[in-house]
């Protein structure tokens, strides 16, 4: 039974004043920005992206739909059932990308929202639930693979030996497990260039970055900041977003330079949208929140 519950769009008053930064830090905040809540009455957000055109798309996981906010400020259900979806990307193409919690799976849903599923499996076994992913800009897939027991499984166990990290081949034709140390893998993104991928262990409480070789394997495995993360992005800086209790903000050498405060228990995901995609996008359990940003995100798109 999917739960029942309320929407209240549009409720869109500053509630905090949400920039804390060290006195040396610029912050990545516009100037006098307040956060403000968009959208409320949700059961869990997450998965927050951004459209070709600005469109900041969302799930509500619990309640098996992924959302969309526009850039004129609307709240629509793209789609219901979707697969209890859970991390989101757009491809250039516009097609969405997700990791689809209910059987597993990594699914394509292109703009007549037809499913095209990538994959299914690993090895001959289910993976453990995809549950966040990164679009490379040479087309190449990065998508985690953490094990969380869902009500709605039939399993009780992983059938995989570890949770890890996967490749798809841009041509989508091969799926390889590229990282395989990680205790519970959870948010990733890369940089624009394609030449750093940014994997946070929110089992270990850590966030690593590697180096991504000619074939896009992970390679010089190093510590990025002492902080897991449940999602991540990057703005035009470099600068990397993790989230859990609010949003942690880090530069390019894995130094803390902005905590951008959230009144909920839990932020999942963040993603930066709108037309300029100078606006930061929270999806926090119950509600979704946005908040004005000196700089620009970088991975709105996608590949190229």
């Amino acid at each position: 039974m999917k739960p029942s519950f309320g929407i209240t769009a549009g409720v869109a008053t500053g509630v905090l004043v949400a920039a804390t930064a060290g006195a040396a830090d610029e912050p990545v905040t516009e100037p006098g920005a307040r956060l403000e809540k968009l959208a409320g009455g949700f059961t869990f957000t997450e998965g927050a992206t951004c459209d070709p055109d600005g469109n900041v798309f969302f799930t509500d996981q619990p309640s098996d739909r992924i959302l969309c906010w526009s850039t004129e400020g609307k709240l629509t259900t793209f789609m219901q059932p979707a697969g209890r979806s859970n991390g989101l990307i757009f491809d250039p193409r516009g097609n969405l990308l997700a990791c689809a919690d209910e059987k597993n799976e990594l699914w394509l849903i292109d703009g007549h929202k037809t499913i095209t599923v990538l994959v299914r499996e690993y090895e001959g076994k289910l993976l453990n639930g995809p549950n966040d992913v990164w679009l490379a800009p040479g087309g190449e897939l990065y998508f985690t693979d953490p094990f969380y027991k869902r009500p709605y499984w039939k399993r009780t166990a992983s059938e995989q030996s570890v949770q890890g990290v996967y490749l798809v081949s841009a041509d989508r034709k091969r799926v390889t497990r590229v990282i395989d140390d990680l205790k519970q893998p959870n948010g990733i993104t890369g940089t624009p260039d394609g030449r750093t991928l940014y994997v946070a262990d929110i089992g270990a409480g850590q966030t690593y970055a590697y180096d991504l070789d000619k074939d896009g394997r992970p390679t010089n495995k190093r510590l990025f900041c002492e902080s897991g993360s449940d999602g991540a992005t990057l703005d035009a800086e470099g600068n990397v977003y993790l989230t859990g209790k609010g949003v942690l903000v880090f530069d390019k050498t894995g130094r803390k330079i902005q905590t951008i405060e959230v009144p909920e228990n839990w932020v999942g995901n963040v993603c930066f949208g709108g037309k300029d995609r100078r606006t930061l996008f929270i999806t926090a359990s119950k509600g979704l929140y946005a908040i004005r940003m000196r700089v620009q995100g970088v991975n709105a798109r996608g590949g190229k």
